[in-house]
Order: C-alpha cells, then structure tokens, then sequence
C-alpha cells in the first residue's frame, strides 16, 4: 500500500494522529502527530507489526473484521503524561477486498473535565425534574380531581384503582371535561410519580410530524431534520407516563405503528433502523366514539382492543350537576390567590351556573369563572357578569325571572336597571370594551391607593405590572 506526496502531506497538516497498516497489520504511514504522540520516529515504526509497537492497539481487530470502531475512549497512563483521547477505526477497502485500515486520534485533554461538567449538570437537571414532579404530586393528584356526584364520584374510584397498576388507560369524555387532569392524576399515584409526564395532543400534528415526535429521528432523516437527529417523547419520556390527547384522530398507517409500539415496548426512530426499546406508560384520551370509528374503518380493531383494557368514562359537566359549586369554590381559590384579593360567586350567579348546559364542561366554567374574577370590582361575580346565553337559559330554567333584591332582570349591569333598548345595546357590548372598561376601574382604584400625583401614579404602574405611558393611555381609552 502506498501514499501519494499530496496525501502524506495532508495527512501532516492535521492536528489529528493519523496512522495507516496495511493487510498485514505493518504500519505503512503516520503522521507527525501520531509519532510524538507514540514517542516513536518514522524510522522507528515503519515497516513494523503494530502489535508490537501497540500492544493495545485494536486496529487489527477492524483489518480482519471489516467493521469500523467509531468513539473509543481510551486514556495512556496518566504518569506518561500523555493526554485523554478518542479513536476512530475504519477498515480500508479496495476493490472490495480489505487493503488495511486507519487509525484516527482525536485529542481532547480535558475530556475527564468535561465528563465531570457533563456529570454535574446532569444531576442538577435531575433535581430541577424531581422537584416538577414533586410539585405536580402536590397539586396534580387526585385531589385536584373534584368528584361529589355519583358518576364522578364512580369515576374517581375506578381511576385511582387503575393508578396502582401500569397498564394502558383510555380516557373517554367530551372535550373539556378535565382527561389531562385525570390522567396526571393516575401517573402521580402510581410507582412512576417520580419520572416525566409528557403529553401530545395527537389532532395537532399531522401523521409525519407526529410519528417524528413520537419516535424521534436519526441525522439527515429528512429535509429539515437535524444533523444529530432527535430524540421522541416516547424516549423522553422513558420510565414515565405519556399522555396521547385526541387518539382517534392519527391515521391508519401510524396506527399500525403505535399498536407496535405499545405491544412491543420498543420504536424505531424516522429513518433509523435499530429499535429502541421504551419504559413508559402509556395514557390515550379521545372524545370521539371509538367503536363507532372501528365500525366506520377509521380506526383498527386490533389498536382499539390494545387500549380498551382498562376505559374510564369522564361524565360530562351537565351530567354531575352537583359538582358544580365545588369546581367553582376550586377556581376561584385558585384565582384568588392570583390577584391576590377574595373572589366569590353570588346566589344568583350560582343558580344561573345550575341551570346552564355547558356544552364546554368544566374548561367553560373554568373560563367563566376566569372572565369574572378580573371583571368583579368588589370581589363578588354576580350575573351581570356572566355570558349573556348563560342568563338567559337561567330564565328559561325558572320560567320568569325571580323578584326583589339581587333579581335577574333583562338588561341589568349591576345595581342598575336599564330600559329594553339599553339593554339590548350592553348585551352587544364587545369583550374588548368589556375588558378596558374593566382595566381603567382597576386602574382608578389602585389610583386611589397610591395616589394620583406623578409620583402615585408610577407606584401605581408598577403595583399593576405596566408602565406609567400605559397607564395613561388606559385612562384615556373609551
């Protein structure tokens, strides 16, 4: 085997160690970098068997294998004085017969440095995760699961059971009715309450994007992918729980590689050709009629069967009335605690929430509730403040509007009774005006707090998080 001039002197010019044998394992070349490395001349090595300048050396191993080794770690006796290094090994192929092989070493002298960094950051990423799960376990369990009616109630119950298990859980229920919570209540009261909890609403991707976040993908998979490739939430998420939001929607073909997924515990990375094998539970959740979607060949039967061991049906809000004033005392301690002042619901408010139908179940009281708490000057949400459809089914409900004090008149803001014309005018009041006529009362009365001089009003720009050139153009909007 012979070197050409040029490639004896690129080879030279490189701050790696490169050296080459031929068939017989004899060193044919090595660069000024591998020799002082070696501590050897060139007189020294040539022609020589490597075994016996190297008796380590594995380069002989890829010469009779034809196998590359790629990303040795290898390290000389830290007395020699010589540095941490990498090896890359690759068999020289001519002709397709094996001519020889390479040897290129890669120095890196605070590699044990490095590895120490890595190390310790590492454990620091380890408490900051432990900590989130220890967070989500104080506030994401079950007792962030509000149940008094009997269907939920019997829902609970069932998913608390199924919590102590690691099987797959299918959450079936209307949209909005609470299946991510439910499902970060399962994974906080089970064995893996101290790992990840990822979740993936499957409708918002679309079947390529999807089986890419899911299993990842390797370098250069496809136009745009990243040249290290990248790891799925299925890996992510290993040893943990994965939540699959909206399953009905992925289709057929990615089907088919879930049901996998899930039998077989292992994915295949976009691209990649050796499996990985996954730890992770598995959480889906749709609101659709999954048998209606096997009946109609939208979904597989094989799939559907994998995930309906274990089914919890959420009721929807209409169904477990009786929750209502629970949920509600739940919000709005929550919001509460947020703007830092008491937020409660007045009886007539109530009585309208009990007669509502809530098509968008618990994320529409949530909403509400949300919409009152800012919008409440005194801290109490009273009809006034809530959607205008909500007042009205509370009228139909009651059959008249109820008489005397806190009454639910038509057209009423307030205290104040307004006209049939007036009212039809507030009830097309825009949210937006809504929402500045709100800020400029806050604005007034944390005014009337601080003061309104120059200096008052810097205070009060910043008590509400804005700045004083906000502050007076909030004034001056009608």
């Amino acid at each position: 085997m012979e070197l050409t001039k040029t490639t004896r002197a690129i080879f030279n010019a490189m701050n790696e160690g490169i050296m080459i044998i031929d068939q017989a394992c004899r060193v044919v070349f090595a660069n000024q970098v591998y020799l002082d490395f070696i501590g050897e001349s060139e007189q020294e090595v040539m022609g020589r068997e490597l075994g016996s300048i190297r008796p380590s050396a594995r380069l002989p191993e890829v010469v009779q294998s034809g196998q590359k080794l790629v990303h040795m770690a290898r390290s000389e006796d830290s007395a020699s004085g010589n540095p941490v290094y990498f090896v890359n090994m690759y068999p020289i192929v001519e002709d397709g017969q094996i001519k020889g092989g390479i040897s290129v070493v890669i120095f890196l002298d605070d590699a044990y440095d490095v590895k120490k960094a890595l190390e310790k950051h590492e454990e620091y990423l380890q408490s900051v995760m432990d900590r989130i799960n220890e967070v989500q376990g104080q506030t994401d369990g079950f007792d962030s699961v509000v149940a008094v009616s009997s269907p939920s109630v019997a829902a609970k119950e069932l998913a608390q059971r199924i919590a102590a298990t690691d099987a797959t859980v299918l959450l079936e229920s209307e949209s909005g009715t609470g299946k991510e919570v439910y499902a970060k209540a399962i994974h906080n009261a089970s064995s893996r309450r101290g790992e990840t909890f990822l979740a993936i609403n499957c409708a918002s991707l679309s079947s390529a994007l999807l089986e890419s976040e899911l299993f990842g993908y390797v370098g250069g998979a496809f136009t745009g992918a990243e040249k290290k490739g990248k790891m799925g939430v299925f890996e992510a998420a290993r040893g943990g729980t994965l939540f699959l939001d909206e399953i009905s929607e992925i289709d057929l073909e990615f089907q088919a590689k879930l049901l996998r997924a899930l039998q077989e515990h292992c994915i295949r990375p976009v691209g990649g050709l050796a499996e990985i094998p996954v730890d992770v539970r598995v959480i889906c959740a749709c609101n659709a009629d999954l048998q209606e979607y096997v009946a109609k060949g939208r979904f597989r039967k094989d799939l559907y069967y994998r995930l309906n061991t274990f089914t919890i049906h959420i009721p929807p809000l209409r169904e477990r009335k009786e929750d209502i004033p629970h949920l509600a005392d739940f919000f709005l301690r929550e919001f509460s605690e947020k703007l830092k002042r008491p937020i409660s619901l007045s009886e007539d408010a109530m009585v309208c929430m009990q007669n509502h139908s809530w098509p968008g179940n618990v994320r529409e009281l949530r909403n509400i509730l949300e919409f009152g708490a800012y919008l409440s000057e005194n801290g109490i949400i009273t009809p006034s403040m809530l959607p205008g459809e909500m007042t009205r089914s509370s009228h139909a409900g009651q059959g008249r509007p109820a008489e005397g004090k806190g009454a639910i008149r038509e057209g009423m803001i307030g205290d104040e009774a307004c006209s049939r014309d007036d009212a039809s005018e507030i009830k097309e009041e825009s949210l937006m005006k809504r929402v500045r006529r709100f800020e400029r009362q806050e604005i007034r009365r944390t005014l009337e707090i601080y003061g309104s001089d120059l200096d008052g009003k810097k205070r009060a720009a910043k008590a509400l998080g804005i700045s004083l050139a906000s502050l007076y153009n909030k004034l001056k909007e009608t």
